[in-house]
């Protein structure tokens, strides 16, 4: 790396945006590193939120302690939002109105949850993305009695799992077939439905919602395609989220486009086609073994493309790229999904003993993921077969 980059700008103080200032540190990097956040707090771990904190269980999920950013001389600033980017002069303005200049620019925004129009006017409607939407929703769990999720992808399975463990009455709406169907597929998504109905929780699917039903300015129920109305006093929509990269509007930074999934198009270290600017975590989107660039929303990913990104950035030797990873605790569950089902055109069961199950997803016959429940010892064993993308029996 040239001796000019005097100072690395990493906008998006959430994992990716740490990782990648840790990183950079650890691979012997001696300048400047600021780290802007727009949360009025540090850096924390979000997958707690939909688990342990919204039960309650935990207040503690800082990432790193105080100290830790002024041992490492990073320039930590939170409640502050990036809301433009002149990559002529390399500078990004911030929504107090100053500008902060940087001869490196990450880009590490992350996600933003959708919201469905009109409903988040009524009280005890959540969404659950931020320290502060699970700390209202963990509020409101305290005195709700019916709760909606609607969207059952992995937040809105765990939150699912959570709601029951606090003795509430669950429906869980999902407009595909079963749950976690859009990541998972059909026939693991059976499986998981099953382990929720044992809980108690209602399943839905393949219905949506039509609209909401009032009390005054609070939720009371729920209307669903199929003209059923479910009552429930909190209602939580989990319908996805999107790349948070408005702020990039006129910048000429490249961006994916929406039916792609969104997200700043990068090479396949992080590196975009504007001299100086990289993008990293949930916002990036970088080469997909599909051949398309494509978003990873996974806490493990955020860690490993910072760890590429950092070597690059400093021109130094790539570590070798690792198996995709990502995990989900539901009950007493706990789901590995090792490598990328997107690619599969089959998927084998090849284990099915209720709580715990293995499956095998396959594309012209090799082996491209496996997901397991409670198999923690036969998912990670087919790492090495994932990375040599070997036919399987």
């Amino acid at each position: 790396m040239s001796q000019s980059v005097e100072r690395v700008l990493i906008v998006g103080a959430g994992l990716a945006g740490l990782r990648t200032a840790e990183e950079l540190r650890n691979a012997g990097y001696e300048g400047e590193l600021v780290l802007i956040g727009d949360e009025d707090r540090a850096p924390y771990d979000r997958p707690p939120l939909s688990k342990q904190f919204v039960r309650g269980e935990t207040d503690d999920t800082c990432l790193r302690p105080a100290e830790f950013f002024a041992e490492q001389r990073i320039d930590l600033r939170v409640g502050t939002t990036a809301t433009g980017v002149d990559t002529a002069a390399r500078e990004v303005t911030l929504s107090d109105g100053s500008r902060v200049g940087y001869d490196r620019l990450v880009i590490a925004t992350g996600l933003r949850p959708r919201r469905i129009p009109g409903f988040h006017e009524l009280r005890g409607v959540h969404v659950l993305r931020t320290h502060a939407d699970a700390t209202g929703l963990r509020e409101h769990l305290a005195t709700a009695r019916k709760a909606v999720i609607v969207g059952a992808g992995f937040i809105g399975c765990e939150l699912a799992a959570s709601f029951r463990s606090r003795g509430l009455e669950v429906v869980l709406v999902e407009p595909q077939a079963t749950p976690l169907a859009a990541s998972l597929g059909e026939q693991v998504g059976a499986l998981v439905a099953r382990m929720h109905r044992e809980e108690g929780v209602a399943l839905r699917c393949g219905v949506g919602v039509k609209s909401l039903a009032a009390e005054g300015d609070s939720v009371s129920g729920v209307q669903l395609s199929d003209g059923s109305v479910i009552d429930a006093d909190l209602v939580v929509v989990g319908v996805g989220s999107v790349p948070a990269t408005e702020w990039l509007d006129g910048s000429g930074i490249p961006l994916a486009m929406p039916g792609d999934g969104g997200g700043v198009l990068t090479d396949e270290v992080g590196r975009t086609g504007v001299d100086g600017v990289w993008a990293v975590g949930d916002v990036a989107a970088w080469p997909h073994r599909s051949g398309r660039n494509k978003r990873v929303e996974h806490w493990t990913n955020a860690g490993e493309q910072a760890t590429l990104l950092a070597a690059a950035l400093l021109g130094q030797e790539l570590p070798p790229v690792q198996v995709p990873y990502v995990w989900s605790d539901q009950y007493d569950l706990k789901i590995q999904v090792l490598g990328i089902p997107a690619l599969a055109d089959e998927v084998q069961i090849v284990e099915d003993k209720g709580r715990k199950f293995l499956a095998h997803y396959l594309r012209a016959g090799q082996l491209v993921a496996v997901v397991g429940g409670s198999m923690a010892g036969k998912v990670m064993k087919m790492r090495a077969q994932l990375a040599g993308a070997q036919p399987v029996s």
